[in-house]
């Protein structure tokens, strides 16, 4: 399995637009983040967990021409906005398979009612196949998913396992229940959005207590503010298995 991050910042991304924190004013490429999404591919199957609005200069950047499908983790516009983009795969490859909570099916056919609707279609509009995702495990290609059920604030959100990866973005309380299914992943990924306490995510702090708990042999933090601080100088603080993930980071399990 082949896993790319490409993007690993917050809501606004880094830089912010018009902002002048010196995070924001790096010119370490590891300091530039686009909004969260992973790409993952395994045996001949490509899957992407969320459709921000960065999505089109992240395929292209990734060099991506085909995917089997896309997994919503939530709503939220930073995971969703750029779902018309997905027209290029529709072109070539016909409807495209979505994977998402009912709640967050009916929510995309709100905000792309052109896309999900079946009468009177605009030539060019993409269609999409609507898979409805509960909490248990689905399929993927070859692979059984488990999805990891959390909350943002108070709005459900899901992560998910795909055998020895773990993927978990924007959580802010998740059961132990759920905790437990992630024993035995050898790599997890999570949120840490600054090192101060934040009502609907992990702040710095919460997800190091999370890997703790888990105990993967690496984890990676993601969808990281630039109140976190400068990539290379927070990376000199955690621990020996625990790394800031990057834009077009690449790792293999």
């Amino acid at each position: 399995m082949k896993v790319t991050f490409l993007g690993t910042g917050t809501s606004q991304g880094i830089p912010v637009i018009g902002s002048d924190h010196p995070v924001c004013m790096s010119t370490n490429l590891k300091d530039k983040r686009l909004r969260v999404s992973v790409l993952i591919e395994w045996d001949d199957f490509t899957y992407i967990i969320d459709c921000g609005p960065d999505f089109r200069q992240q395929m292209l950047t990734a060099n991506c021409s085909r995917i089997d499908g896309i997994v919503f983790t939530h709503e939220h516009a930073d995971h969703t906005a750029g779902l018309d983009d997905i027209r290029p795969f529709y072109f070539r490859q016909g409807d495209i398979p979505f994977y998402a909570h009912k709640r967050v099916l009916g929510e995309l056919a709100k905000r792309f009612d052109y896309i999900f609707t079946t009468k009177d279609k605009y030539p060019g509009v993409p269609s999409v196949i609507q898979h409805e995702i509960k909490n248990e495990s689905f399929s993927l290609g070859n692979l059984q998913v488990m999805p990891i059920n959390g909350y943002h604030y108070k709005l459900q959100v899901f992560g998910f396992r795909f055998g020895d990866f773990a993927y978990l973005t924007d959580m802010k309380t998740v059961a132990d229940e759920e905790v437990e299914k992630l024993k035995g992943v050898k790599v997890l990924v999570v949120n840490a959005l600054r090192e101060k306490e934040h009502m609907s995510h992990f702040n710095l702090k919460e997800a190091l207590d999370f890997i703790d708990k888990v105990k993967p042999e690496t984890a990676y933090l993601t969808h990281i503010s630039h109140y976190l601080g400068f990539h290379d100088v927070v990376q000199q603080t955690l621990p020996e298995n625990v790394y800031l993930a990057y834009d077009n980071l690449k790792i293999e399990l």
